[in-house]
């Protein structure tokens, strides 16, 4: 079994574990995030296609439709991230101040 970078948990729920490696959210055609151990944002950068060029950058690509993942697009989706916030992406707000924000300041 691989080792991810990251735990499932709930129908929305992404945890952040691996500091070494950034998360991709990849979900449908909404912008991708990326998640680090400093913070979250939009990634502006190229998606490697492959695995082993995600993992020499220091990536981890996560599929949010896959059926390892959620299995299907989300609208919302939460993020646990290695700075002790937990955050909300909300794709029905894209392009707005509400597309991404801090759901919760102290999770742990």
């Amino acid at each position: 079994m691989i080792e991810k970078n990251y735990i499932i948990s709930g129908r929305n729920t992404i945890i952040h574990k691996m500091r070494k490696f950034d998360l991709l959210i990849l979900n449908g055609n909404h912008p991708v995030v990326v998640v680090s151990n400093r913070g979250i944002g939009v990634y502006k950068g190229e998606v490697p296609r492959k695995k082993a060029d995600a993992k020499k950058a220091y990536l981890d690509v996560v599929d949010v439709s896959a059926s390892d993942v959620f299995g299907e697009s989300k609208t919302l989706i939460f993020i646990q991230a290695l700075d002790n916030k937990e955050y909300k992406i909300d794709y029905s707000k894209i392009n707005t101040t509400s597309f991404i924000k801090i759901h919760q300041e102290n999770y742990i």
